[in-house]
């Protein structure tokens, strides 16, 4: 009978303390503040950013690839596009490719915050059979849309944030603080001569930022589960990154008599540990902080859910892990993307080498990784090497309460009344990490849309922006800029 009346006592504690947090949950979204009114001329804000498209300023892997020329040509283009800004504000090019301006302020005891994006892009199909609706660097408007490699990735911000400074300088507008302004030029494959190299002439001149402002995440609609209203997802943090090479020698010798194991076999139960033994799964601070934000917008039982983490982490963390979408919200990743053995059908391979792509959640080093995965391996014919390139531990994490954060709530707010505002997790790697010695409140937002269909377009086949959406992207910088006080 005591039993019965401890089991009883506790699930009615449990029931109330679920109840009372639910009934304890209020929406964290700001009141809706009017922005203000800027009238734009949109057919020439696409026909700039259609020509911008044009320029084939492609990162590769293989540098001798690399095209100068659509490089030098892009800046030029830039100077012809926006004459106010590049007469009024500090231009200086970095590593001949990257771009740095300062925009003066009017108060030098206010500390500066830096916007940044980046002009180079990812290559793209080109061959005739490919399935673009229209070649990915011809820069065509049709259908309402602005198409082309680059359009959201991340020309679209480049041009956009180009455009309200132009915009502004019209009005007559001096910032109250200075603002930087950060174009890299390969951030596609690392940042390590765009990104780093302004990074590393701002810290010589000891420069120190209030906050950053780069690409990452962006508005989604469609995208979170029970939830209608388009969110606005605002990083605090970025997911590390590493690159591991694995490599198995063997003799080799002719596929009639084969070893008991051969190097890719080795090489492929390797690979397979990893994948029967992922890293735990953990619900970090940017994730949380996300559905605490979010769930006071959701149906009953899943604010039910969200204000009782405590109680349901462990379900919550589970539901997570079960897709590949928000599977990287809550672990360290593991995804193989290079493997490379053989020379003939009829010879065993003599060495086999596969490269796995991690990346890391915040809680995790690159060290403890390196550990994790020589434990997990267990195999001494497994020769482990950590890659350069890409390689970072996971970001800090952003003060939600800092300036920068409510500025840029503000400003979202302010440009797209019906989202919600929600912090978030990066999961790529952006070229803010190289900026980590300036501030520690490092954002993460682009103000374009992306709806389900819109996902596959980055980096993928028919990258395109619609002309109303680009116009908003404008307004937003407009918005932003101004909200951080302005001097006529």
């Amino acid at each position: 009978m005591n039993v019965l009346l401890l089991l009883v006592s506790a699930v009615f504690i449990v029931a109330s303390v679920i109840i009372f947090r639910l009934l304890a949950l209020s929406s964290r979204q700001s009141k809706s503040i009017p922005g203000n009114s800027v009238i734009l001329d949109e057919n020439a804000l696409a026909e700039r950013l259609e020509k911008a498209v044009k320029f084939q300023t492609i990162s590769y892997e293989d540098k001798t690839q690399f095209n100068q020329d659509e490089f030098i040509g892009f800046q030029k283009f830039l100077e012809q596009s926006f004459p106010k800004v590049h007469a009024a504000i500090k231009k200086e090019i970095i590593s001949d490719y990257s771009i740095l301006y300062t925009w003066e302020g009017q108060d030098d005891k206010e500390v500066p915050i830096l916007l940044a994006a980046h002009m180079d892009v990812v290559p793209a199909e080109l061959e005739s059979g490919s399935n673009w609706t229209y070649p990915p660097f011809k820069g065509c408007i049709a259908d309402g849309f602005i198409w082309g490699r680059g359009a959201l990735d991340d020309k679209a911000s480049v041009l956009g944030i180009l455009e309200a400074m132009e915009k502004l300088l019209e009005g007559g507008y001096t910032p109250r603080r200075t603002i930087y302004i950060a174009f890299g030029h390969d951030e596609e494959i690392g940042g390590h001569h765009g990104a780093a190299k302004i990074a590393e002439l701002l810290n010589s001149r000891q420069i120190k930022l209030d906050y950053i402002l780069d690409e990452g995440l962006c508005i989604t609609e469609g995208l979170v589960p029970k939830i209608l209203k388009p969110v606005a997802l605002v990083g605090i943090a970025e997911k590390g990154c590493l690159n591991i090479e694995f490599n198995v020698d063997s003799e080799g010798g002719h596929p009639m008599l084969p070893p008991k194991q051969t190097a890719i076999g080795i090489l492929i139960s390797a690979i397979s540990k990893l994948d029967k033994n992922p890293l735990p799964a953990r619900m970090g601070v940017p994730v949380r902080k996300m559905f605490e934000t979010l769930s006071p917008e959701m149906p009953l039982s899943m604010r039910a859910v969200f204000a009782n983490l405590w109680l349901f982490g462990g379900l919550v963390k589970k539901k997570l892990s079960s897709a590949p979408r928000t599977n990287a919200l809550v672990r360290t990743t593991a995804a193989p993307t290079i493997f490379h053995a053989g020379i003939k059908n009829n010879v065993l391979a003599i060495k086999a080498k596969a490269i796995v792509n991690f990346r890391l959640l915040q809680g995790d080093t690159i060290d403890e990784l390196l550990s994790s995965v020589r434990r997990t391996i267990n195999d001494l014919r497994v020769n482990i090497v950590a890659l350069e390139g890409i390689k970072c531990n996971p970001s800090p994490i952003a003060d939600m309460e800092s300036q920068g954060f409510l500025s840029v709530k503000r400003a979202i707010h302010q440009i797209f009344p019906q989202a919600l505002v929600a912090p978030g997790l990066v999961v790529g790697t952006t070229d803010s990490r190289h900026y980590s010695a300036l501030t520690r409140n490092i954002l993460h937002f682009s103000p374009i849309r992306l709806r389900s269909d819109d996902m596959q377009r980055i980096h993928g086949t028919d990258e395109r922006i619609s002309i109303e959406e680009y116009k908003d992207v404008v307004k937003f910088y407009i918005q932003l800029i101004q909200n951080e006080g302005t001097i006529k």
